[in-house]
């Protein structure tokens, strides 16, 4: 399942029942569930909005389960915000009508009270399910996670945990279904207050439009730069999406001529708009840029079915949006989104299916309508339709800013009594073995050949430290991210007053070797340099990236190797991982070995000698989360060695560049794997890696002596010595 799946469940509207405008009065009535709404003299029930509601909520459920041929289901968040804008506006514009004004405290405590009791049943369930069942690894952050969806922020959060490359193979929050309640509520924050406003200005009804069309031209405009600059802002912000919650506000506001549309017209328009949706489910998938120019097509079918089903008649799109059981589905929607999710993330763990879980996934959120059906009568309606709060404003206003301070309360409170992670015995300490024995790699190799079976007792660093810390090139900002252009700051380590200069240049699985190489460099009296980004190659190569080429990669490669010939340094150190798949035409192996060759012939000249560190051998998933789902079986996440390249065919095209080009080469599989081909994930008492592919910190460190035996037998001490003589 793609990241955006896992990472973007929508949220179906939570506005009051869906009425506008009455329908046509031919259609069947109510009872039969199978038409349009009746005509009446005030608004009528549209059957097909909840019908809408329910292809929508259905559609991200199965994507979310795992269903591949519906993985564009995601669009299911645009459908919601459109019908969302829609109704509240309508409800609003009615009041106005009716009252000639329009009360804003009124108006956040229906949002308060629709929202809330069942978000914060919802809240405290999945905290509790994700302390008794996701381990202790992230529990910190899920608790996080709890607060911010409380206070209606969590898009945020997950927004600017987004652009952190690191994060790419970290499980979904168990919370992150909450970010498009987040955003709908952050557009209500400002939308009643600018239609109350413009409703005091303008006379004319079409005026109205002024405003809200320059906050969606403006919204769509913010969410095609960050589409193409910041795809998680683009996805999570709401500065982004609050042009899809405009466009059903702007139908709205003229829903009084729906009417007005021919019938065989308003009924095309109805099927068309539900064809854009499903071909939009349909077509799109985790490859396709979003939100971007591309939910244009779900938001522009959501508002055709919401402007044609009006008056759509028989023949509408409504003869089957309002089928009773599509009409029922739509009723508990919302219940059955905000239960969905944390069923398909926790039941599995729970089960102990881990990775494997198959259908489970499915059938876990299909057991959330059970429950969302218990939610709604038991709680929803009896909340929010409590003649308590109903006829007091202040009171749900209060009961609401309550619930959400008794979750985030709660969510403080287990933070301080996190889950425990079950281990086994006290195991060697890695780095002392390593660093007291006279031979390094033989010490290390023991430990490789008798790795731990279960999490040891006295590990360290903790798991939350390997996941998390890091070491000062990312704290001082000179590994650069994808999305950075230039290094700012000098980025000199080691001994900054050496006469010999080492250089570290690549992407993250070179960055991941400075523990070592720092501390080598400061015995040694060397300076060292780093000069890293984020998933960029030494190869001369252009690479994908988001769907176009990493060309900002190709930009820094080339005016990094410029600085480092002008350096002269007498060592540079070159690694890459090598997972990148090449931008346009050509064998990936052959090409990547032709660029590597060149960047070889460039640095290599005068003094300076050039090392390859070959791509470390991967584990089979992210290490650190199977470790804490497996403490009495490490053996489990163990992998072989003939598994653990991601492309073995680019690693020997590497080998036959640097031996075209005399560059010395250093294999660290025998630093990770055992001579038996086993790569366990604990060695002694420390982690090995620290997500899905990079190396832990901490082990590096302990790798320090083996490293510096290698590069002093290379090199020698003063980094004077030519390999091979």
């Amino acid at each position: 399942m793609s990241a955006r799946d896992l990472a973007s469940p929508p949220r179906p509207s939570s506005d009051d029942a869906p009425s506008v405008p009455p329908a046509r009065g031919d259609a069947p009535g109510p009872p039969s569930g199978k038409g349009s709404a009746p005509a009446t003299g005030g608004a009528g029930l549209r059957l097909d909005i909840q019908g809408l509601r329910a292809v929508a909520v259905s559609l991200v459920v199965v994507a979310h389960a795992g269903v591949s041929s519906l993985a564009g289901g995601f669009v299911g968040v645009d459908v919601f915000f459109v019908i969302s804008g829609f109704l509240i506006t309508s409800l609003m514009l009615r009041e106005w009508k009716r009252e000639g004004r329009i009360s804003l405290a009124r108006f956040y405590s229906r949002r308060a009270m629709r929202l809330l009791p069942a978000s914060t049943l919802v809240v405290m369930a999945t905290l509790a399910g994700s302390w008794l069942f996701l381990g202790p690894l992230r529990f910190a952050d899920y608790a996080k996670d709890a607060i911010a969806s409380a206070w209606y922020v969590v898009n945020f959060r997950l927004a600017d945990s987004g652009t952190d490359y690191f994060n790419t193979d970290v499980p979904p929050s168990p919370f992150q279904h909450f970010w498009s309640l987040a955003v709908e509520e952050q557009f209500y924050l400002i939308w009643p207050v600018l239609l109350i406003v413009a409703l005091k200005i303008f006379r004319r009804r079409s005026l109205l439009a002024i405003p809200l069309l320059a906050l969606a031209v403006a919204s769509f405009a913010v969410n095609l730069h960050l589409t193409e600059t910041s795809p998680s802002w683009a996805y999570f912000g709401s500065q982004g999406r609050i042009w899809e919650l405009a466009v059903g506000a702007l139908l709205a506001l003229v829903a009084h001529r729906l009417n007005d549309i021919p019938r065989p017209v308003a009924a095309v328009l109805s099927w068309a708009g539900l064809a854009a949706i499903a071909y939009a489910a349909v077509a799109f998938d985790d490859h396709t840029v979003f939100p971007g120019h591309n939910a244009v097509v779900p938001v522009l079918g959501a508002a055709a079915v919401l402007a044609g089903g009006a008056a759509g008649g028989r023949y509408g799109a409504g003869l089957v949006l309002s089928l009773r059981p599509a009409v029922w589905v739509g009723g508990v929607s919302y219940a059955w989104y905000l239960w969905h999710w944390p069923l398909i993330v926790i039941v599995p763990a729970a089960a102990g299916f881990g990775e494997h879980e198959g259908p489970l996934r499915l059938i876990a959120a299909l057991c959330g309508l059970v429950l969302a059906w218990g939610t709604l009568h038991l709680i929803e309606d009896p909340m929010r339709f409590h003649r308590a709060f109903k006829a007091h404003a202040a009171r749900g206003l209060s009961l609401g800013l309550g619930l959400s301070a008794v979750a985030a309360v709660a969510a403080l409170v287990a933070v301080q009594f996190p889950p425990s992670l079950s281990s086994g015995g006290a195991q060697q300490n890695t780095k002392e073995a390593i660093a007291q024995a006279p031979d390094p790699q033989a010490a290390l190799t023991r430990l490789l050949q008798h790795p731990a079976d279960k999490m040891p007792s006295n590990l360290s660093p903790n798991v939350h430290d390997v996941a998390y810390k890091r070491t000062a090139v990312y704290n001082d900002d000179c590994a650069l991210t994808m999305s950075d252009e230039k290094q700012t700051q000098p980025c000199l380590y080691g001994d900054k007053d050496g006469d010999r200069s080492v250089v570290l240049f690549g992407d993250s699985h070179v960055a991941q070797w400075f523990p070592a190489f720092d501390a080598i460099a400061r015995k040694h009296h060397w300076k060292l340099y780093s000069f890293t980004k984020n998933a960029c190659k030494v190869s001369q190569i252009t690479i994908a990236y988001n769907n176009g080429p990493y060309s900002s990669c190709d930009d820094w490669r080339e005016v990094t190797i410029d600085k480092i010939r002008a350096m002269e340094p007498e060592l540079v150190v070159t690694s890459s991982s090598n997972s990148a798949k090449l931008w346009g035409e050509g064998d990936t192996a052959t090409e990547w070995g032709k660029g590597q060759a060149e960047t070889y012939r460039i640095l290599q000249q005068g003094r300076t000698r050039v090392l390859t560190l070959l791509d470390n051998p991967w584990p089979k998933n992210n290490a650190v989360d199977c470790a804490v789902a497996n403490p009495d079986d490490l053996g489990e996440c163990a992998n072989k060695l003939s598994e653990s390249d991601k492309q073995p065919s680019v690693t020997q095209a590497i080998r036959e560049a640097a031996a075209a080009e005399d560059v010395a080469v250093i294999d660290p599989s025998p630093w990770v794997c055992a001579p038996s081909g086993n790569c366990p994930v604990v060695v002694g008492n420390t982690l090995v890696y620290r997500d899905y592919g990079h190396l832990a910190d901490a082990y590096v460190e302990a790798l320090t002596p083996v490293v510096e035996q290698r590069l002093l037998r290379l090199f020698g001490a003063d980094l004077s010595r030519t390999p091979g003589n």
